[in-house]
């Protein structure tokens, strides 16, 4: 683990906080750079900005329960819950059709990656935002293929651009 070659980096010090600070940048950049370019509501901006967020809370609690005593994890709590009330604002139900489910997953996701950024399990954000890159990007043609051939995709529900209103 980094943390054993780099103790550092499990410490709150200013050097600690601009490697996570950075580090949300980039898992959530990449994960919502994705998003953007496949036209989803919640693109760059608002991936890095959960992560970023959820990263804050997480340091946050760390330092609170360092110096006042506590649980650092309860901040963190609080993040998995409410982010859930943000997802649930990006899925829309429209004629049977649902989309956002996979736009709310991906904020989710984000905000994970934020909080295992904030602990300082460096290892888990970077997997984790791999594994989201290849499901949201890797999966998608394998999930397309899967209902063709099951009959339960039409094209008229998918545009060119890979935004899918049925995700």
């Amino acid at each position: 683990m980094l943390a054993d070659k780099f103790p550092w980096l499990m410490e709150l010090n200013i050097l600690s906080m601009l490697v996570r600070t950075i580090l949300a940048l980039l898992c959530a950049g990449l994960i919502g750079y994705d998003r953007d370019a496949h036209g989803s509501a919640a693109g760059l901006r608002t991936h890095i900005l959960v992560c970023l967020g959820a990263m804050i809370a997480m340091c946050t609690g760390e330092f609170t329960a360092l110096h006042y005593g506590g649980d650092p994890s309860r901040i963190g709590a609080q993040v998995v819950s409410g982010i859930g009330f943000l997802g649930a604002g990006t899925i829309i139900v429209n004629r049977g059709h649902i989309s956002g489910l996979t736009t709310a997953a991906g904020l989710w996701a984000s905000a994970c990656i934020g909080l295992a950024i904030g602990t300082g399990f460096y290892e888990a954000a970077v997997l984790g935002t791999i594994a989201v890159l290849f499901v949201e990007r890797g999966l998608r043609e394998v999930s397309k293929n899967i209902m063709r051939r099951h009959g339960h995709f039409d094209d008229s529900l998918h545009s060119a651009d890979g935004n899918d209103s049925a995700e």
